[in-house]
């Protein structure tokens, strides 16, 4: 198993760096370039140019993407009533949050069943059913606390006719009462990594695979949580460019039995 190794300096006292060689393999893939989702938006690039952009790095069937148009569409119109995504994102939505779930795929290309924890705006979990309404026996569960946000998505699954479902509940009340077998466990800005592993865990030890998008703070996130579960992590360089990672989990076991991260959300 890979561990952190110390480093240490005169002033600046004794810290924590991951040794990337142990700890974990890494999967380098080709980021976008110049149009990358985590670089300043470019104010001359259209709507469709992004678009265009997102589907050249994370292809779709026409079927598909004509799904995901429909979702961008709806998506639009809600974000006036309700925060949705961050404002700032909206000119790059393709390539911010599409292209971005898309990519799970490519990484679980057999899983059908999936859990999205903390859907909010559909960030991957519509994303995902959107592109697996063609599979046989496809479907995502969405699990979203928010009322709003819930009825959201149950539109959105609905226009796209996409094989989903919505729970409203808090993300800890809600895995267990899942059914049926589930491959992969998802979830993208809700929460830091050992919150989502005390999540997921119900689900990951009865055989899902845990897939987390993380930003720039994934090794700081991986130390906290190495606190409390004993995890060997494959991370995986998002495709779409800038500090995202995929953070991998097939195994978890909890380091103290008797002691429990903080499982709760703000």
């Amino acid at each position: 198993m890979g561990y952190w190794r110390p480093i240490f300096g005169a002033k600046r006292g004794r810290r924590w760096r991951l040794n990337p060689c142990r700890l974990f393999h890494v999967k380098h893939r080709n980021p976008i370039p110049a149009s990358s989702s985590h670089r300043k938006p470019d104010s001359s690039r259209t709507a469709r140019g992004d678009k265009v952009a997102a589907l050249a790095l994370t292809p779709v069937s026409r079927e598909t993407e004509a799904r995901l148009d429909r979702y961008v569409t709806l998506l639009s119109a809600w974000q006036a009533k309700i925060n949705l995504v961050a404002p700032s994102t909206l000119p790059n939505l393709w390539t911010r949050h599409i292209s971005d779930s898309l990519q799970l795929l490519t990484l679980a290309p057999a899983a059908k069943i999936w859990v999205d924890l903390g859907s909010g705006g559909g960030f991957p979990g519509v994303v995902l059913a959107c592109a697996l309404a063609e599979i046989p026996g496809a479907m995502v569960h969405l699990v979203e606390r928010n009322t709003k946000k819930a009825a959201f998505l149950r539109e959105a699954i609905r226009l796209t006719d996409s094989p989903g479902a919505v729970h409203l509940a808090d993300i800890g009340d809600s895995v267990d009462r899942i059914a049926g077998p589930i491959d992969c466990v998802t979830a993208r800005a809700v929460a830091p990594l050992h919150q989502l592993i005390e999540f997921a865990e119900p689900l990951v030890r009865k055989g899902a695979r845990a897939l987390f998008l993380k930003g720039q703070d994934v090794e700081a996130e991986l130390t906290e949580a190495t606190k409390y579960w004993n995890i060997t992590p494959h991370l995986h360089r998002s495709r779409t460019g800038g500090h995202g990672w995929i953070v991998e989990l097939g195994q978890i076991e909890r380091r103290n039995p008797s002691a429990k991260s903080n499982g709760t959300l703000a």
